[in-house]
C-alpha cells in the first residue's frame, strides 16, 4: 500500500519510529496515530460487499466470520480480487488492533501490518489477499492464532 503522504507524516513528534517503521497506536483518540488507523479501517469496498450479503462489519472476532462465510463472487473479477484483498487485510488488522491488548499498526516503508504485544508482526494485507484468493487462511482462523 503506498500512502504518499505517510512519508511526511512519519516526522510527526507523536509517532514511535524505530527503524523505518512507524507504530500506530488504535486507541489514542484525536491523535495523528487515530487518523491513520481510522484511514486504515475504512476498507470500503469490502464493506459495500459484505452490506450487499447482509454482513455487518461491526469490527468483532464475530464479524470476521461472518465473511469467511460469504460467497466469494469476487474471485472471477480479476481487477477487483487484489483490491477486496487488501480491503479484507485491512479490515483483519483493524479487528485485531482494536480488540487484542497490545496489538498495533505498523507502517514499515509504506505497507501496514499489525504488530502483537509479543513481538509477533503479522502481515495481515498478504493474509487477506491470500483469503480473496483462495479462502485460505479464514480470516477468523488468522484471528484466533493471534488473539
Amino acid at each position: 500500500m503506498n500512502i504518499p503522504f505517510l512519508g511526511n507524516w512519519r516526522k510527526h513528534d507523536g509517532a514511535k519510529a524505530t527503524g523505518g517503521a512507524v507504530a500506530i497506536a488504535g486507541d489514542s483518540a484525536g491523535s495523528a496515530d487515530e487518523g491513520i488507523a481510522a484511514l486504515l479501517a475504512e476498507c470500503e469496498l469490502l464493506r459495500a460487499q459484505a452490506e450487499r450479503a447482509g454482513v455487518d462489519l461491526d469490527d468483532s472476532a464475530a464479524s470476521l466470520e461472518a465473511l469467511d462465510q460469504m460467497v466469494p463472487g469476487w474471485r472471477d473479477d480479476e481487477e477487483l480480487l487484489p483490491w477486496l484483498g487488501n480491503d479484507a487485510g485491512l479490515y483483519l488488522g483493524t479487528v485485531i488492533v482494536r480488540t487484542v491488548p497490545g496489538a498495533v499498526w505498523e507502517l514499515r516503508d509504506g505497507h501496514p501490518v499489525v504488530l502483537l504485544a509479543t513481538g509477533r508482526e503479522v502481515d495481515v494485507v498478504t493474509e487477506g489477499q491470500d483469503w480473496a484468493m483462495t479462502g485460505a487462511p479464514e480470516l477468523s482462523q488468522v484471528y484466533a492464532e493471534v488473539a
